[in-house]
C-alpha cells in the first residue's frame, strides 16, 4: 500500500454503491447538501469511498470527513462499528466529524459553523493559505476571528 500521508484510501470498488447512497440521501443529509457544503467555498464530496467505508461528505483539501448519524448509531454495535471506522480513516490522515441527525433538524446553523471552524482548523494544519482565503467572507458573516 502507499504512504498513508498521501494515499487517501480512495476505493472505487464501491463506487456503485456510493451512487446509489448519493440517489438516497438522508433528508439531513440532502439539508447539509444542498443548503450549506455543495456551495462551500472548500471542495466537498457526498457519498465518498474511502478505504471499505463509504463517508456521507469528504473534503480532500482539508482532510476532513463529516458524518451524519442516525439514531441505530446509539447501539452498542453500531457504535464499535462508527469506533473502528473512524480509527481506519483516521490513519489517512483525516479528521472525522460526527453530528447527529437531530443535531442538524435542531441546530443547523451551530453544525454549520462547527463545520467551518474544523475545515479552517485542518486548512491551518495542513497549510492551504490559498483555500483559507476563501474561507473569510463566511468568518464575517459569522463574526469569526
Amino acid at each position: 500500500m502507499p504512504d498513508k500521508s498521501l494515499y487517501t484510501g480512495y476505493n472505487s470498488l464501491n463506487l456503485g454503491k456510493a451512487r446509489g447512497l448519493r440517489r438516497e440521501m438522508t433528508k439531513q443529509e440532502r439539508h447539509l447538501w444542498y443548503d450549506f457544503l455543495r456551495t462551500y467555498p472548500i471542495r466537498f464530496y457526498r457519498q465518498r469511498p474511502i478505504d471499505r467505508y463509504i463517508t456521507d461528505f469528504y473534503s480532500t483539501g482539508a482532510k476532513l470527513v463529516i458524518e451524519l448519524d442516525g439514531d441505530q448509531h446509539a447501539e452498542a454495535a453500531a457504535e464499535e462499528y462508527d469506533r473502528v471506522r473512524t480509527e481506519t480513516l483516521k490513519g489517512y490522515g483525516l479528521e472525522v466529524l460526527r453530528f447527529a441527525n437531530s443535531d442538524v433538524d435542531r441546530s443547523f446553523e451551530s453544525v454549520c459553523q462547527t463545520i467551518h471552524r474544523h475545515v479552517k482548523e485542518r486548512l491551518q494544519l495542513l497549510g492551504g493559505e490559498e483555500a483559507l482565503q476563501k474561507l473569510a467572507a463566511l468568518d464575517q458573516i459569522w463574526d469569526m476571528e
